[in-house]
């Protein structure tokens, strides 16, 4: 069983604080090295297949975690699988600094991954737990927006850093370290909220469970989930080379910043959230993410920088009423005692999204053409979102 309240309260009040800028961190170095895989390519020489393979390492490891111990937080407790990922953080940072080929862009990515996984759902379920009751709504926002605004200030980092300060390859990781150091101090100040949490040494694989009331809000959250991540593997994998070859973008800074923007945009469509409810959230954020497609397809179709700005501030807006909207749906129906699993499990689902249609815009790209192979993306998940909407809306009435 799994304690909510926490007994200190002046610690709590900002402990959930705490446990979101730790979270924002760790996802911060999983998109660190968006803006620099063009120098990588100069430097060991690959293609944008490549590059979508390198980004996918990454959602495998996301993936592989939350399916054999995203539940263990739930026995062992937050704080040791977070410290964990801390530590699996620091390694990626570390490979990354040495990176000189592609197997240890590789092993950094899925390091990285790791480290994704074991954060992903025990910090949602832990930022939740360490939140004063008062604070409780509060809380929901909290955790979302430290998952997605790590995820767009990573390259937010590494573009300002890589473009105007010495050694564009080495000094966004070594920034990151410092950061992870921070964040672990502030992880072993908090207090455990898993109560009768056995030694970490007794962790043992066990798949995310869902229990019977999680189900009926599990598929549509899920397929929604699935949607949006899709479009942020797009931004996040790809869009350097479109901005760079097709609209003759090189500055680093405005990749990041352009990148930086869909994940901005997910944190301001969070806030819509509690005033449409999330029973409205999960449709309305699939339209949005429609519109955002198509603007994306605009500017793929027509070489344009204007409307992939507009595809990042529309798509991401609906990518986070949609991940809001699910995230609260499915802690709302958790039991306490899986609550930890059961967020694992959508966020599985979710990060099949980022990893299967990037590897499909891949090999589309090499016959096809990336802005083709785009133009097909952002038909499917047009498609993907569209048959959840409209499911969700059904079910409602």
């Amino acid at each position: 069983m799994t304690d909510h309240r926490i007994v200190r309260p002046v610690r709590t009040r900002a402990g959930y604080l705490m446990a979101a800028f730790a979270f924002a961190v760790c996802m911060t170095g999983t998109t660190l090295p968006t803006p620099l895989y063009g120098l990588y390519q100069e430097r060991i020489g690959f293609s944008e297949l490549t590059v979508t393979v390198v980004f996918a390492v990454y959602a495998v490891g996301v993936i592989g975690v939350l399916l054999l111990v995203g539940n263990v937080s739930d026995t062992v407790g937050r704080r040791p699988v977070l410290l964990c990922g801390l530590i699996a953080a620091a390694c990626s940072a570390l490979v990354f600094l040495a990176a000189d080929s592609v197997p240890l862009l590789c092993l950094g990515r899925l390091l990285s991954g790791l480290s994704a996984g074991l954060f992903t759902g025990t910090a949602t379920a832990y930022v939740l737990e360490l939140a004063p009751p008062e604070h409780r709504a509060r809380a929901g926002f909290v955790a979302t927006a430290a998952n997605m605004g790590g995820l767009g200030c990573g390259p937010l980092l590494s573009g300002l850093l890589s473009q105007y300060a010495p050694h564009p390859l080495a000094l966004p990781f070594a920034v990151h370290l410092v950061l992870l150091a921070a964040s672990s101090a502030l992880v072993l100040r908090l207090p455990e909220t898993v109560t009768g949490a056995r030694r970490l040494r007794t962790a043992r694989p066990v798949r995310p469970a869902l229990p019977p009331e999680v189900r009926r809000v599990f598929v549509p959250a899920g397929v929604a989930a699935f949607a949006g991540f899709a479009l942020l593997g797009l931004f996040t994998s790809v869009s350097p080379a479109f901005l760079g070859g097709d609209l003759g973008v090189h500055n680093r800074a405005v990749v990041g910043l352009v990148v930086f923007t869909v994940f901005l945009a997910s944190t301001l469509g969070q806030l819509l959230v509690p005033r449409l409810g999330t029973a409205r959230a999960v449709p309305l954020g699939c339209l949005v993410l429609i519109a955002g497609l198509a603007l994306l397809a605009a500017s793929l179709a027509w070489s344009a920088l204007p409307p992939l700005v507009l595809a990042a501030l529309v798509g991401g807006a609906g990518q986070g009423m949609g991940l809001r909207g699910a995230v609260g749906a499915v802690a709302t129906a958790s039991p306490a005692e899986h609550r930890g699993g059961a967020l694992s499990a959508l966020f599985v689902v979710a990060y099949f999204g980022i990893s299967i249609p990037v590897i499909g815009v891949g090999l589309l790209a090499g016959p096809a053409g990336l802005a083709h192979a785009g133009l097909v993306f952002a038909a499917c998940m047009a498609l993907l979102a569209a048959a959840s909407g409209t499911y969700l809306l059904r079910r409602g009435r």
